[in-house]
């Protein structure tokens, strides 16, 4: 019995021996590629660029183009550059120009290159219980506030998640003559989301509240909500510009800076510009992001 068992097991290791011979001789003669894992460039990118799926959209494109499997990770502007000082990313995408123009100055980012932009809207249910519609944006956060203290109606959901829609909000606030912690704690009407910019839009539009959303996402989104547009304005006040930054490895170690730049030529280029401009105007028949490729924005 025992005899036999050793037998097989000395035919099954001649067997496999045999069969790693073949294989290595196959690599060998040119007959069988050894296998190569498929390279990888780690993208951190907002939570607007993804909800309206525009990544979606360009990362096969930027895959096929440079045989080059993209790892899109999305959070606020704040969570996606922290991921980059942290070395989890290799380039990013995001809107808020002040912690983009931090990142680059403290070393962590190479350069700030804009690509994209669009503009801040204030949407809110189509009654306007606060009555904020075709408002300057600073006089509507100030009608917001007033009417949410005393009018039960009124609420107003924010990301609060220290992404770039939640600063901006901040600088609304700011503009209005309120610091935002005491905004924050002044009323039930007050909701912090934490969340992207679609789960907010959702959150607002269950609770029957107003919110600040990005242009994009808003489109991207609106047939599935009740909430309507009530402020929208080409002003400075809600300019909305999307860059890509290339994490510095000088400072970061383990960036691939090539594949980033890669990245960086893609989105800059004419014909993904084009696609840009044009993304999203069959389906919501509005453009949800303009193109603004070196454009000093």
């Amino acid at each position: 019995m025992k005899s036999n068992v050793v037998r097989r097991s000395i035919i099954l290791a001649t067997v496999i021996l045999l069969a790693l011979v073949s294989v290595f001789s196959g690599c060998a003669s040119g007959g069988i590629s050894p296998l190569t894992a498929q390279q990888r460039l780690r993208v951190a990118t907002t939570t607007s660029l993804y909800d309206t799926g525009l990544w979606g959209y360009l990362e096969p494109k930027f895959e096929e183009e440079y045989d080059v499997e993209l790892d899109i990770l999305y959070a606020g502007s704040g969570k996606a550059l922290e991921w980059g000082r942290r070395g989890d990313v290799d380039v990013i995408t995001v809107h808020d120009k002040a912690m983009e123009e931090q990142f680059v100055a403290e070393g962590y980012g190479v350069e700030r290159i804009p690509f994209a932009y669009n503009y801040f809207v204030i949407v809110g249910p189509q009654s306007d219980p606060a009555g904020i519609r075709d408002m300057d944006p600073v006089e509507a956060f100030n009608t917001l506030i007033e009417e949410g203290q005393t009018n039960e109606d009124v609420k107003f959901v924010s990301r609060g998640d220290s992404s770039g829609t939640h600063s901006a909000e901040k600088s609304l606030w700011q503009s209005a003559g309120y610091d935002w912690e005491e905004v924050r704690e002044s009323g039930a009407w007050y909701i912090e989301g934490g969340g992207g910019m679609g789960p907010t839009l959702v959150m607002a539009n269950e609770k029957s509240a107003y919110t600040l959303s990005d242009m994009g996402t808003f489109i991207a989104y609106q047939g599935d909500l009740s909430l309507v547009k009530l402020v929208e304005q080409a002003s400075d006040l809600l300019f909305n510009v999307y860059s890509v930054i290339v994490v510095n490895p000088e400072k970061v170690k383990g960036v691939k800076t090539e594949m980033a730049n890669n990245l960086v030529d893609f989105l800059l280029s004419e014909e993904i510009q084009e696609l840009i401009g044009e993304y999203g105007v069959e389906e919501y028949g509005l453009q949800l992001f303009t193109p603004c490729a070196g454009q000093d924005l």
